[in-house]
């Protein structure tokens, strides 16, 4: 006999789960939202059974099945850095890859099988209730599971907040075998960035210069620089062609925003990015590690290449939608560097904004950063501050009672992330690993597959939302949930619109949502959501 039990999107289901007694057969979403939910299969035979999953609903031309994967981790946590709301903090399998589902699915005794069941309800599509029932067949036997998704007559507002996850071309370059640059690889970058765009990322950080971003000091990652860089003398020219092309490219896949890369080295503002250079008609590494970011050669460099840059942004209609970065992460201890680096690049941009991730408020008070992405477990000052336009941040160290996404996480941890970049009014949100394929400061290329932790340096998950599929990516199910949080604020946008900051406010719980208390419960977490559906329902004109 076949099982099969419908569990929501905000479980992690692992192979040994036991028996579900609960089902999760009924739910709501907006015109224009992808709502999804899972399927546990099991078969009380011995070894495995091939079945064949097909789609009945009037939605199932838009419904996708994925068989949910997992991966190995070593480091699910920090030990002693971690609070007790994990799934686990010992080594084990995770749920994580989401693979489309094509052919037979074998099932087994033994463990679960799941699905991950996608419907992306057209903005145009009748409001009511429809059905999607699932069936699995196999040599005579049967099982099915229907759910119900009530579809509500308002259409999802389009997402106004601003979302990055830094995309690391060398790594892209690396799996797949191909120069940078290249046909193939200029096709991959599409497809990465496609897959991207459909989960909710609207920005994209572009290499003009090879990112100076987890790299071992004194050492250089593979050059992904966009722009060619003659010199003759002391002056340079440049090419922005392959800029160009890249900026079309990712147009075209759905990226409307983009990030300048880092003009200087990591935490502290340093030391000057690998850059390279034409000389005499042969290339070569012009600055890097052993160039101070306040030397004259390089800030000579500096003053011709932004103003260049920034003309050529303007051509391209990028004004008011790029950004430029000095340094990622600099400390109380960098104030100094990042200062002297600031004031060496400022009188060039031409009011193109900087924002820098940061953990210190200090660099706001000193007007060294007009605007802040503050860390999560840091942003408590920032919002005392009432910093204009702030963004937010995750990345390994937001590891105690902040959300984040990492494997060994309850995926509440992530969607509520949502809930909280609307409420504090954030205008974007940042995460450094969209496919960071490499060990910690990359020092050698890892197979996403079996090092999900950056060779035990940082949680797993961390360093990568995506993995390597054999012609383009594979997406996770934390990239979809964390979807589900832009949804769910796009969703809270639309209530506001309805019936005012009032009809917020009066949602049971949201009055002591903060970054670090919020339910802690996937029906909880799934209620609220509810909720909000059920006011724009009725304040729209009780349209079903």
């Amino acid at each position: 006999m076949i099982e099969m039990h419908s569990r929501s999107a905000l479980e992690k289901i692992f192979t040994d789960a036991g028996d579900f007694r609960v089902e999760y057969s009924r739910g709501s979403c907006l015109l224009g939202e992808s709502f999804s939910w899972q399927l546990a299969l099991k078969w009380d035979g011995w070894g495995t059974k091939p079945v064949a999953l097909t789609v009945d609903s009037p939605l199932k031309d838009h419904v996708r099945l994925y068989r949910v994967g997992s991966v190995p981790c070593e480091l699910p946590a920090y030990p002693e850095r971690h609070d007790s709301d994990y799934l686990s903090v010992k080594p084990g399998l995770f749920p994580d890859p989401l693979f489309p589902l094509e052919g037979a699915l074998d099932i087994n005794g033994f463990t679960q099988t799941v699905v991950w069941v996608e419907a992306q309800v057209p903005g145009d599509w009748q409001a009511g209730e429809v059905t999607v029932t699932v069936r699995a067949q196999g040599e005579g036997e049967e099982a099915q599971s229907a759910f119900t998704l009530e579809v509500i007559g308002e259409k999802l507002p389009e997402q106004k907040l601003l979302y990055t996850q830094w995309v690391h071309g060398d790594c892209l370059s690396q799996w797949y075998r191909v120069p940078v640059y290249s046909h193939e690889y200029w096709g991959l970058l599409k497809s990465y960035l496609r897959a991207a765009a459909e989960e909710g990322m609207n920005m994209v950080l572009t290499p003009v210069l090879t990112p100076a971003l987890d790299t071992e000091v004194g050492a250089e990652r593979p050059c992904t620089q966009l722009v060619k860089i003659r010199r003759t003398g002391e002056s340079y020219t440049f090419d922005f062609s392959e800029l160009s092309h890249f900026i079309r490219v990712a147009r075209e896949a759905g990226i409307e925003y983009f990030e300048i890369s880092h003009l200087f080295t990591q935490w502290g503002a340093g030391f000057a990015p690998a850059v390279y250079v034409i000389e005499n008609g042969a290339q070569i590494r012009r600055f890097g590690w052993d160039t101070p970011a306040g030397s004259k050669e390089y800030k000579s460099f500096l003053s011709q290449l932004l103003p260049a840059l920034t003309a050529f942004l303007k051509r391209a209609g990028l004004e008011g939608k790029a950004i430029f970065h000095i340094s990622d992460e600099p400390g109380e201890e960098h104030l100094e560097a990042y200062k002297s680096a600031r004031e060496s690049v400022l009188p060039y941009l031409d009011g193109f904004p900087l924002y820098d991730a940061l953990s210190d408020p200090g660099y706001f008070d000193k007007g060294l950063v007009d605007h802040p992405i503050a860390a999560t477990d840091h942003i408590e000052g920032f919002l005392q501050r009432q910093v204009p336009g702030l963004w937010a941040y995750t990345c390994c160290s937001q590891n105690v009672d902040v959300g984040n996404r990492f494997l060994a996480m309850p995926s509440y941890r992530s969607r509520i992330l949502g809930w909280q970049l609307y409420k504090y009014r954030c205008a974007g949100f940042l995460h450094w690993g969209y496919n960071f394929w490499n060990t910690q400061n990359s020092r050698s290329p890892i197979d996403p597959y079996t090092v999900t932790d950056a060779g035990r340096a940082f949680p797993g998950g961390d360093a990568f939302s995506v993995y390597p599929g054999p012609e383009g990516p594979i997406k996770s199910l934390r990239m979809k949930v964390f979807h589900h949080a832009l949804q769910d604020l796009r969703a809270l946008t639309l209530l506001e619109s309805l019936g005012g900051e009032e009809a917020i406010k009066a949602l049971p719980g949201y009055e002591w949502l903060t970054f670090s208390t919020y339910p802690r419960s996937p029906g909880s977490l799934l209620a609220w959501r509810e909720a909000v559906n059920k006011e724009i329902r009725e304040r729209a004109g009780g349209k079903p």
